[in-house]
């Protein structure tokens, strides 16, 4: 069975993180990010993120055609992320996670929502889908 060099073999769970969907995301809402980035200037069309979307999908097809189990969970809410970011000071300890630039990010959450959703739109699947838990219910993971 072929399989992804990073996911987990046979009877095995492996988590993976969600690089390749922050990459869509911190990238639109940091379009300069983009330009650091050194891709050839051949792919930086006007249909990146619909490339992007589609090589997602290709990934995520591939592993499921070849017996990965693919769950996809989201929790976010604007309390949810005030918390998160309130956080660090509430605690003496993770005081150094904070920085000035998490208040500008704050500022940007209703752009960092609507590209999220595009997100979410166009990368789930039926082989994939994303499974959006409220956040702001009790019992809902701090993530």
């Amino acid at each position: 069975m072929a399989q992804h060099d990073r996911a987990a073999g046979a009877r095995r769970i492996g988590i993976f993180n969600r690089s390749y969907y922050e990459e869509c995301l911190v990238t639109r809402v940091h379009p300069e990010l983009l330009a650091e980035e050194k891709i050839p200037p051949r792919l930086l069309t006007r249909n990146i993120w619909r490339e992007r979307f589609e090589d997602i999908a290709a990934i995520e097809r591939y592993l499921a055609r070849n017996g990965t189990v693919i769950l996809k969970f989201s929790s976010t809410s604007p309390a949810g992320a005030a918390r998160t970011l309130a956080r660090p000071l509430d605690q003496p300890a993770k005081n150094w996670k904070f920085s000035m630039g998490d208040i500008a990010e704050r500022a940007r959450w209703p752009r960092y929502q609507a590209v999220y959703q595009d997100i979410v739109r166009h990368t789930s699947s039926a082989l994939a889908p994303w499974h959006v838990v409220p956040a702001d219910h009790n019992g809902s993971p701090g993530w």
